[in-house]
């Protein structure tokens, strides 16, 4: 004879442990991603130390500045492109804005502040992670499915000192000097739309970058720049080196994958330290 209780139980589909396992899986979803994430930033964390500290190890040098070569100085023109038609827009819609309150003679100031503080280190970064980033990441991807990685180990090597330290001191030193690039040529772009094209005062233009903007501008759009260098550089050679380990593809699809997730990673990351910097840098 069949209890009543357990019949009534059945058929109510009301077990009380099975209720409790569906409400927990979405919370045990979240639990393995957080986990997961802790354990990837404890990773880059002791990554970017290692390979910083390869940094000063002997004969590095000819190889940071071949890096510098390949990081900065072949991201001159896109930078240089981008940074003038950002001006030139910035100083259109600025002096639009500016005439409506007959405050045009601002414009100085608003182009130049809103380029060093602001636009020239992020969209710096975003740029040099498009074209640098991406190539950083699939080089090193490529060495590591292709067991390069492996063989530098055998002949005694570390790859973080061979591969990631040049790289990393290369973003560093490269960053800020095409930031002030993408500054000087922004500036010049706002010169262009502002004055020469809607009729601004060239001379008020030129006064108002010279006495509204201070060292301290300057600097805290360095430090910005810096800071993205790390993120962008620690991202690249991260996800390039690691590519072997991901679960969602293997050879040259994992390459691939790991290419888009460290622009697209280094992109977000940039957005939100910009504003942790900012934060700081305007409460210190």
């Amino acid at each position: 004879m069949v209890n009543s209780g357990n019949m009534e139980t059945a058929d109510n589909g009301s077990d009380p442990s099975s209720a409790a396992k569906v409400v927990a899986v979405p919370f045990a979803a979240l639990g393995r991603r957080t986990v997961r994430l802790v354990n990837n930033l404890g990773a880059a964390g002791i990554f970017l130390f290692l390979a910083f500290a390869g940094i000063f190890r002997p004969k590095q040098f000819v190889k940071i500045v071949q890096q510098i070569y390949y990081i900065g100085a072949r991201s001159f023109g896109i930078i240089a492109l981008v940074s003038l038609f950002t001006g030139m827009v910035l100083g259109l819609q600025s002096y639009h804005a500016l005439v409506q309150f007959g405050a045009e003679g601002a414009l100085g100031t608003l182009v130049s502040l809103t380029l060093i503080r602001e636009l020239g280190p992020v969209l710096t970064a975003i740029m040099i992670t498009a074209r640098a980033g991406s190539a950083i990441t699939a080089e090193i991807g490529i060495q590591r499915i292709s067991e390069q990685i492996d063989a530098l180990y055998t002949m005694r090597i570390d790859p973080l000192r061979f591969l990631v330290s040049p790289r990393i001191a290369a973003a560093i030193i490269s960053f800020p000097l095409l930031t002030a690039v993408f500054d000087v040529v922004g500036i010049f772009g706002g010169y262009v739309s502002g004055v020469l094209l809607m009729g601004a005062n060239s001379a008020s233009y030129l006064y108002r970058i010279q006495s509204n903007t201070d060292m301290n501008d300057i600097t805290d759009g360095f430090i910005k720049a810096v800071v993205f260098a790390v993120i962008v550089s620690t991202v690249s050679c991260y996800q390039g080196y690691f590519a072997h380990m991901r679960t969602d593809g293997h050879g040259a699809k994992a390459v691939g994958l790991s290419t888009t997730s460290s622009v697209v990673l280094s992109c977000v990351l940039i957005l939100v330290s910009d504003y942790v910097v900012t934060s700081i840098l305007i409460g210190g």
